[in-house]
């Protein structure tokens, strides 16, 4: 048995920490909970009560334009909207694929920065794949968000926004299919939600918790994706919410996977995979293992049977994971690119054959780069 060599990717720093100096996003009642908004309006000299109105109508209604708010006094509507639902960022082109049924929306936040959100509508479910900061620093090569750097984090409305707003869209039947309802949503666009640790724990409350605090989503509907920031897994575990971990794998080894996911030269594929384990064993949730197929990379028959191993060592079994195996995305430029259908269907019969339950990802979008490790927010 030969080793393939390693992926010799461009270098870039771990970037963990925003940019300093950045001035922040304007405060928005998903940045607060319900006892905070109150008091907010209290300090400001208007009514309490009505912040209970104002989260009625953005995460109830689905609205957030003054004049639909007609339960709110004309002589007060406009301080209110200015104190809890400032503009957070503006829709500057949307993409359609799919027959319609696969949105991509590109935002411009309050300075300028650009992300990525995607909306697929399925037969059974709708899913928002959002973004959780400007940029990545996590600097993965085979990703085009990763390899753009990290600008800055996103603030939890700027990240429930993206929710909402996609809610709307599917309610409003702006969705290829008719009205409809958002049933999913996933932390899978640009950036490393961990990295953004406050922001995207606050924006999972915002999104679980029911009207008018929260949109009213079902935590095991709601994914949160990361390539193994160990402590904040183990953080996550401890919250109380019972969501879905994704865990960005892409390698067995930590020879290979040190190239392709640099997070690993700080936490071993072994240490990552305990964590992700404590997170099962803590929540009940079953772990999702994300991984990319890369021709003559990562894709070899024998790394499939080494990473069914990796997965059910110290007696942990099979029963708590369920791996992903996704076609790569390819990006212009890039030196990585799919793998042969012959060598992933191999990869997903040993898999299977090991006892491990394993769907190929459906990959959406990918012609109008809003498939996985393709959004690069670009104008």
């Amino acid at each position: 048995m030969s080793e393939q060599p390693a992926a010799q990717p461009r270098p870039l720093p771990l970037v963990f920490a925003e940019p300093r100096g950045r001035k922040k996003p304007p405060r928005h009642l998903a940045d607060l909970t319900e006892a905070e908004r109150k008091d907010l309006l209290v300090e400001m000299g208007l009514p309490g009560f009505r912040a209970k109105q104002l989260g009625m109508h953005y995460f109830g209604r689905l609205v957030h334009d003054p004049a639909e708010m007609t339960d709110l006094p004309a002589a007060q509507r406009a301080d209110l909207v200015g104190a809890l639902l400032p503009d957070l960022m503006d829709p500057i082109r949307q993409q359609s694929a799919d027959k319609g049924k696969t949105v991509k929306t590109l935002w411009k936040l309050f300075d300028g920065s650009l992300v990525e959100s995607v909306l697929m509508r399925y037969t059974d479910r709708a899913t928002i794949c959002i973004s959780s900061q400007a940029g990545c620093g996590m600097a993965c090569p085979f990703c085009a968000t990763g390899q753009g750097g990290l600008q800055r984090n996103m603030s939890t409305a700027e990240i429930v926004h993206q929710v909402v707003v996609g809610a709307r869209a599917m309610a409003n039947g702006d969705v290829a299919g008719g009205p409809g309802r958002l049933s999913n949503v996933v932390f899978m666009g640009m950036g490393e939600p961990l990295a953004n640790y406050k922001a995207t724990v606050g924006a999972v409350r915002r999104l679980t918790e029911p009207a008018p605090s929260g949109l009213g989503l079902s935590a095991r509907h709601v994914t949160v994706s990361t390539v193994g920031l160990v402590p904040r897994i183990r953080q996550l575990a401890g919250e109380g919410i019972p969501v879905t971990l994704a865990l960005s794998l892409h390698a067995p080894d930590d020879e290979l996977r040190n190239d392709l996911v640099p997070i690993n030269t700080r936490f071993s594929v072994a240490e990552t995979v305990d964590a992700a384990y404590e997170y099962f064993a803590k929540t009940g949730r079953r772990v999702s293992i994300e991984y990319a197929l890369m021709r003559d990379i990562n894709d070899q028959g024998w790394r499939a049977d080494l990473l069914a191993d990796v997965l059910s060592a110290d007696g942990r079994g099979t029963g708590w994971v369920h791996i992903n195996p996704i076609p790569l995305n390819e990006v212009p430029g890039s030196q990585f690119t799919r793998s042969r259908e012959a060598d992933m269907d191999e990869g997903v019969r040993r898999l299977e054959a090991k006892g491990i339950a394993t769907t190929m990802r459906d990959t959406r979008g990918s012609e109008i780069d809003a498939a996985c490790g393709q959004l690069a927010a670009s104008e």
